[in-house]
């Protein structure tokens, strides 16, 4: 669909964009989510994306014009070739990193940074994370490894679960098969989860919470499977468990932008990298999204104008 090209409002800058993000939860939307988060179609989707800014609104610095940048989380219709972002929204992105990468953390790199503080992982903790070869998966891996965590990673199928164990997880358990959390104990030695973190959610999400320990930390963020874990809030109470949702990963512009530019720095100094396992054309969106809801994308798939 041909639109006129946008012009840059008060305080927004225009980016012509490199890269795109696509995350599982934009097929969600699409297919009927939209009104938990304000979308009413017709709409274009996308909230973030990579580029350089070429315009520049009233109220904003020329000094943006030329930088290479990550329009953040938030950002909104960014399946563009041309995307309006806030310049409260811009990141910049380090010179070491390609454009491409840089939108492979556009969401995820923001996300799995703020879930992985939260969580306060440390040196020795049992961690078990849930859609561990999906976009944000492959990064949590990586960064509860990278903090001395043992790091057991749950996905579906030997390519995946292959992926994982390459990024560093201590173990690989596929969760489609009967049994897959006493897999997950003998993994782990027997003891329970000091940190999960749950990027499917459903009947597996909910598997997942019976094996953490009194005081573990919890993040629901997922709900890959359709719906989100459904976790017993008394026991979480009486537990002492720290437990997030997906309202807590939400981050207003000024968080969003200091944990983007922490994972872009750590993909710039290569203590952490994207999975990007598949490119499309911008004009093949729809099969992008196909291959998502197919699950037949480890880590990311991005879209090139």
């Amino acid at each position: 669909m041909d639109l006129p090209d946008p012009r840059a409002g008060e305080g927004e800058v225009v980016v012509r964009a490199e890269a795109i993000d696509t995350i599982y939860l934009e097929t969600q939307i699409r297919s009927g989510w939209g009104t938990m988060f304000g979308v009413v179609p017709p709409y274009v989707p996308g909230g973030a994306a990579a580029g350089t800014v070429v315009s520049t609104g009233p109220g904003v610095s020329p000094s943006w014009l030329g930088r290479r940048v990550v329009a953040g989380a938030g950002t909104h219709g960014s399946y563009a070739e041309l995307v309006r972002a806030g310049v409260d929204r811009l990141v910049p992105v380090p010179e070491r990193l390609d454009l491409r990468k840089a939108a492979g953390l556009a969401h995820d790199g923001v996300t799995g940074t703020g879930i992985i503080e939260h969580a306060s992982v440390k040196p020795g903790d049992r961690v078990l994370i849930l859609g561990a070869a999906g976009g944000m998966g492959t990064l949590l891996v990586q960064l509860a490894h990278s903090f001395g965590a043992q790091v057991v990673g749950a996905a579906r199928g030997e390519a995946k679960l292959a992926l994982v164990r390459q990024l560093g997880a201590d173990a690989a358990v596929d969760y489609a098969e009967d049994g897959w959390t006493d897999s997950v104990r003998d993994a782990f030695g027997g003891l329970p989860v000091d940190v999960l973190l749950d990027g499917v959610g459903g009947e597996l999400g909910t598997e997942a919470f019976h094996l953490v320990a009194d005081g573990a930390h919890v993040s629901t963020h997922g709900a890959a499977s359709g719906d989100f874990a459904r976790v017993d809030e008394q026991a979480v109470k009486a537990r002492g468990i720290v437990l997030r949702g997906i309202t807590d990963v939400q981050f207003e512009a000024p968080e969003m932008v200091r944990l983007a530019g922490k994972a872009l720095a750590s993909a710039a100094e290569g203590r952490m990298r994207p999975v990007i396992a598949r490119e499309y054309p911008l004009s093949a969106a729809a099969e992008a999204h196909r291959a998502m809801e197919a699950r037949s994308v480890p880590g990311k798939g991005l879209l090139i104008p």
